[in-house]
C-alpha cells in the first residue's frame, strides 16, 4: 500500500514518517521509503549519518533509466524520451514490485539497517546549484510519480512517501496515488491550515485522508485539534524523550519509544490497512489517466512533440491481477 505523509514545514512530518518507517520495520512489513521532501532529511531521521545521506543516489538524476526500464515493450510509447512524469501504464508496459530486485532499485534504492529490520530508501535528490533559477522541484519528484503509477503493490507491502511541505503536492496528480494519506498537524492555527488547503483541493478526488496531531501537551491541544479537524483526527502525538535523542544522534532501540506512541504509530498502520481494503482500482487507473491527459494538453504534448493522449491503453486497469500472476509464478 502506498502512504503519504504532508504537512507544513517544522510539523514533524519527516520524523513521524520516520518513526513509521521505523514501525513497519519492526512488524516484519516490506518497504520502501521515499524521501520526496526538498530539504531531504528523512535518511538522517532514519539514521544515516551526514556522508551517507549525501551518498543517496538521486532518483531525479536517473530518469531516463527509469523511463526506459517501465517502458518495456509497449506498443504506445515509441521511445523512453516521449514519457512524461503522469505516462500510465499498458500492456507491454513493465511494473514495480515493493520486494523485486531490479535496475530502478539497484540505481536508485539503498538499504537502510534499522534496529529490527532491513527497508530500502530512495530518494528524489536536493536541489542543486544548477537547478537555481532554471529548474522546478517538481520536476524532480516527477520520477516518483513515475514509479508509483507504475507500482502493483499488495497489502503486507509499503511504500512510504515523506512528501514535500505544505500544499505543493497538488502541482501534479501524485496526491491521488496513496491508499492513505497523513497529514501532520500542530494544535496552531498555521498548523491546521494546510489541513483545510488539502481537504478542499483533494475533496473531488476520494482521497483518503486523516489528521495525525502532533507536539500535543494537554486537553486544551487536544480539544483545539478536534474543533478545527473534526472526524478526520485520527491520532495525536506528544512529546517523546525518544525523539529527542533520535535528532541528537543518540536514539535507544526502537523497541523503547514510548507506549502511548507505539500505540499511535499502530493506529497508523490499521487506518492504513482499513484504506488499501477499500482501493478502488478502476477509480486509481482513471485518475492516473485523467491527470496524464491535463498535463500532455497543458505542456507535455509541445514539450515531446507527441500527442502522449495516445499512450493510453484504454482497456488497461492496473488490479489485483498482476499481483497474483506473479504469485503464480514457479519459484
Amino acid at each position: 500500500m502506498k502512504i503519504a505523509f504532508v504537512g507544513k514545514g517544522g510539523s514533524g512530518k519527516t520524523t513521524l514518517s520516520s518513526l513509521f518507517i521505523r514501525h513497519l520495520a519492526a512488524n516484519e512489513a516490506h518497504v520502501v521509503a521515499v524521501d520526496a521532501d526538498i530539504n531531504q532529511h528523512l535518511g538522517a531521521a532514519l539514521g544515516l549519518d551526514e556522508d551517507e545521506s549525501a551518498a543517496l543516489p538521486a532518483m531525479g538524476a536517473q530518469l531516463p533509466l527509469i523511463k526506459e526500464y517501465l517502458r518495456g515493450s509497449n506498443p504506445r510509447i515509441a521511445s523512453a524520451e516521449t514519457m512524461i512524469k503522469t505516462t500510465p501504464p499498458g500492456e507491454g508496459s513493465r511494473l514495480l514490485r515493493v520486494c523485486e530486485d531490479n535496475p530502478i532499485f539497484d540505481a536508485c534504492a539503498r538499504t537502510v539497517r534499522l534496529d529490527d529490520g532491513d527497508i530500502r530508501l530512495m530518494a528524489t535528490g536536493p536541489f542543486t546549484e544548477s537547478d537555481l533559477g532554471v529548474a522546478c522541484y517538481h520536476s524532480k519528484v516527477g520520477a516518483v510519480e513515475l514509479c508509483l503509477n507504475h507500482l502493483v503493490d499488495g497489502p503486507d507491502e509499503y511504500v512510504v512517501v515523506d512528501m514535500t511541505a505544505g500544499s505543493d503536492s497538488f502541482a501534479s496528480g501524485m496526491f491521488t496515488r496513496f491508499d492513505m494519506t497523513f497529514l501532520i498537524a500542530e494544535p496552531t492555527r498555521k498548523g491546521v491550515s494546510v489541513y483545510r488547503q488539502y481537504k478542499e483541493y483533494a475533496r473531488d478526488f476520494g482521497v483518503d485522508l486523516k489528521v495525525v496531531g502532533n507536539k500535543v501537551q494537554d486537553e486544551n491541544d487536544l480539544d483545539f485539534l478536534r474543533s478545527e479537524v473534526g472526524d478526520d483526527l485520527l491520532v495525536t502525538v506528544g512529546q517523546s524523550d525518544w525523539v529527542r535523542a533520535m535528532e541528537k544522534g543518540r536514539p535507544a532501540r526502537f523497541e523503547l519509544l514510548e507506549a502511548d506512541n507505539r500505540m499511535a504509530l499502530q493506529a497508523l498502520q490499521n487506518a492504513a490497512e482499513d484504506s488499501y481494503e477499500r482501493r478502488d482500482w478502476g477509480r486509481y487507473t482513471r485518475q492516473m489517466v485523467h491527470f496524464h491527459l491535463r498535463n500532455a494538453e497543458s505542456w507535455g504534448n509541445e514539450k515531446t512533440g507527441t500527442d502522449l493522449a495516445a499512450q493510453v491503453d484504454p482497456g488497461f486497469v492496473l488490479d489485483e491481477r498482476f499481483i497474483r500472476a506473479e504469485a503464480a509464478q514457479p519459484a
